[in-house]
């Protein structure tokens, strides 16, 4: 059985999954930082990874074949370099004195939350692309995608905030790392065709 023309309920699951994991990861960092894991923080970075996840699979099946290969050219290197800027700007804002910590960016609000959510879900345009040149439709599987990445988000935070063994600044700068070693396995796997 389908659940669009070409592809299957199971195939179709796995591909969602597999575009869920670096949300997931990026989840467990931000349930890790500094700030107290919430209904609110938790609402606001499922929606925006589910919903940015679900659009960006609809705007490469339209955009078509010949945005593909700028899309596959540059994808990691645009998802590196997001999380390269939001871990480093986490861990320099954690080492900092502590009357001035009080200035970090929640990674659920603001521009940090749209860069994240962009950085997490940019291999998903490729996807798009790819079920466009297949011929599948694409409302299912966005929709799909979508919801399993809200939920794979919200898990991964919910993971996060259980982390007992850091306090203080360290919770930031190991975020911060994660974050950039998330970019630095995006980067190393699409470079070497992983």
């Amino acid at each position: 059985m389908a659940a669009g023309d070409g592809i299957s309920w199971w195939a179709l699951g796995a591909l969602a999954v597999a575009l869920g994991m670096d949300a997931f990861a990026v989840a467990v960092a931000a349930g890790m930082g500094p700030f107290p894991v919430t209904r609110r923080r938790l609402f606001r970075l499922a929606f925006h990874f589910g919903l940015f996840q679900a659009l960006m699979p609809v705007i490469g099946w339209f955009a078509g074949t010949w945005i593909r290969v700028i899309i596959m050219a540059w994808d990691h290197w645009i998802a590196f370099g997001l999380l390269l800027f939001i871990g480093v700007r986490m861990i320099f804002e954690a080492l900092q004195p502590d009357d001035s910590r009080h200035k970090q960016h929640d990674p659920t609000k603001g521009w940090d939350l749209v860069l994240l959510s962009v950085a997490t879900s940019i291999d998903a345009l490729a996807v798009g692309v790819s079920l466009a040149l297949v011929g599948t439709t694409i409302v299912t599987p966005s929709i799909v995608i979508g919801v399993v990445a809200a939920a794979m988000t919200l898990t991964g935070m919910l993971l996060g905030g259980r982390i007992p063994f850091l306090t203080g600044p360290r919770i930031g700068v190991v975020a911060g790392l994660v974050l950039i070693g998330i970019g630095v396995k995006i980067l190393v796997q699409d470079l070497m065709g992983m």
